[in-house]
């Protein structure tokens, strides 16, 4: 096929590379792609903010593990791609964000959108590309694209002027060239024998599988290996579920301010092996751990390996591979079986550790208070979103924290929230793009009432593009996160800037054309539920949550530097 112009062949390569949706807003800069976008297979999915077809290109990337794509116009189109850009950086999303720009001839004229758009981005994205030939788009999609997904994956971002989109194709220009794929996963499979070694000489190991892992699919082998060696684990980031919370061996979430086993046993544990997972925060930067520990870090991205804490085996590989590898050494003289044997004391402790911790938490997930316990509220979308299929995203301070210490996990990729970037605003977008990618499944968003006012009017989106979601609302009149971590800090809330007060979020959505439900009483929070679900229509459940409740991030949040003195 030849192509005419580079705007078409912008088009012609994202075809190549099986881009099914463009999330996109759309803008004079990019028209040109629009026009050839119109009649191919590609789709576009128009947003009502820039912000918002970033953060659902990212959620389709997270979710398929394939590069999500979003297009957005020059000058305040591409400022507002920044902050889901930066977060999509921080969650390692394999994303091409394409962004137009003012005519070659036309920079630093004062044009119409005009700024220096690279500069701004490059500390934000793994790599940045601008395509000043037409003649050469289709390759420059094509590093965009290789860029994204190799070693560790991460968004990426293409300029194309508008003049070089607009600009005819010479006859004899080379227009086309082959789509280039580059798998790019070290395996270390020498480390393998050591990490053995280091399993035998341990009484109290654990695994903690993060994205990594889950990138590299590795779940079967991991929950193979577990069995086998009877090592208990924990999972973290998109980690989560690729061994199921259900399974005997598998302690839940990694955090430990999640009721269970994760506490004790980061504090306990004489050998720490991280798979695919960063030493951050959630971890208060290694500091968690016992001195004694011996640290094992498997990445596939080099400089990642030590931050924040010394490791004692540094290995440089894909965690599917490695894990297979782990898996043909312990099958040799009985050794899974002597490992399981060793370990089955440490299992017990962390058996004990997670009833203690769960029964501890009982209390606040089974809160019969007026105003709603905003746990027993997390408790009540987990106990209903309970089949394996089932799709839920967290939005909001105070609320992902709720669900983060209650949501259990039965398969990968089934879980959505804003990770360490901490990026609220995100969730209206994210679970719009669960609903197109999986439109057979339950898709359910529990959000904060703040966070849900950042991107409100992308639920006039699921309903134009007829997207039955059902969003499920935390109202505990404000800030929340913020408003509690003021009164701990400094003994009062400043007001301003903290309470939003009581809004009717479900109203605003039956005023759209969706359906909404008004909840004030816990037991009546299963019976909108399922009626929102079987509604048919977007749906908004709006529980009035305790605004008095603090969560264990409130109290975090309290304490970080910023606000000391």
């Amino acid at each position: 096929m030849e192509c005419s112009m580079g705007a078409e062949l912008t088009v012609q390569a994202l075809i190549d590379h099986g881009v099914d949706y463009v999330f996109s807003l759309s803008g004079g800069h990019i028209t040109p792609i629009y026009q050839f976008l119109e009649n191919s297979p590609i789709k576009i999915f128009d947003t009502r903010h820039e912000q918002a077809a970033v953060f659902m290109a990212d959620a389709y990337a997270r979710l398929t593990r394939r590069p999500g794509v979003a297009l957005v116009t020059a000058g305040p189109g591409f400022t507002n791609a920044l902050t889901p850009i930066s977060h999509a950086r921080t969650l390692n999303t394999p994303l091409v964000l394409i962004s137009g720009r003012v005519g070659i001839d036309c920079c630093e004229k004062m044009d119409l959108q005009d700024i220096p758009q690279v500069p701004v981005i490059a500390p934000l994205v793994k790599a940045t590309f601008v395509c000043e030939k037409a003649e050469r788009v289709y390759e420059f999609v094509d590093m965009a694209f290789r860029a994204a997904t190799s070693g560790r994956p991460g968004p990426v971002y293409l300029e194309i002027p508008v003049d070089v989109l607009n600009c005819k194709l010479a006859a004899a220009a080379p227009i086309r060239r082959p789509r280039t794929t580059v798998e790019s996963r070290p395996v270390d499979l020498d480390k393998a024998a050591a990490i053995v070694d280091m399993l035998k000489a341990a009484k109290k190991p654990i695994i903690i599988a993060g994205s990594g892992a889950y990138y590299s699919d590795a779940g079967a082998e991991l929950t193979d290996f577990v069995e086998k060696t009877g090592v208990p684990i924990f999972t973290s980031a998109m980690g989560r579920g690729v061994v199921p919370d259900t399974h005997p061996l598998c302690f839940e979430g990694s955090l430990a301010i999640r009721p269970g086993a994760s506490m004790m046993a980061n504090m306990s544990a004489d050998l720490v092996i991280l798979l695919g997972t960063r030493i951050t925060l959630w971890y208060i930067f290694g500091d968690i751990f016992s001195k004694e520990a011996k640290m094992v870090q498997v990445d596939i991205e080099p400089e990642e390996i030590g931050r924040n804490h010394a490791i004692d085996l540094p290995v440089v590989s894909d965690i599917k591979a490695l894990v297979k590898e782990l898996l043909r050494l312990v099958a040799k003289d009985g050794l899974a079986d002597s490992l399981k044997a060793s370990f089955a004391p440490w299992v017990g402790s962390l058996e004990q550790a997670d009833a203690n911790g769960k029964a501890m938490a009982k209390s606040l997930w089974e809160s019969p208070n007026t105003p709603i316990h905003p746990m027993r509220l997390a408790r009540e979308v987990d106990a209903f979103m309970n089949r394996e299929d089932d799709m839920i995203v967290a939005d909001g301070g105070d609320t992902t924290t709720w669900l983060g210490m209650t949501k259990t996990m039965r398969a990968p990729g089934t879980y959505l929230d804003y990770g360490l970037y901490g990026c609220i605003g995100a969730g209206l977008p994210n679970t719009n793009a669960v609903k197109l990618l999986y439109p057979d499944r339950r898709v359910c968003l529990l959000t904060g009432d703040g966070s849900l006012g950042f991107n409100f009017m992308e639920f006039e989106v699921a309903l134009r593009r007829k997207l039955p979601i059902v969003c499920v609302i935390s109202n505990d009149l404000g800030w929340g996160m913020i408003r509690h971590s003021q009164e701990i800090r400094l003994g009062h809330a400043v007001e301003t800037g903290t309470f939003i007060g009581r809004v009717d979020y479900h109203k605003m959505v039956e005023a759209l054309g969706g359906k909404g439900f008004l909840v004030e009483k816990p037991e009546d929070i299963r019976p909108a539920l399922e009626a929102a679900f079987a509604c048919g229509l977007p749906a908004c459940v709006n529980v009035m949550t305790d605004p008095t409740t603090v969560s264990p991030g409130s109290m975090a949040l309290a304490n970080l530097g910023a606000y000391k003195a």
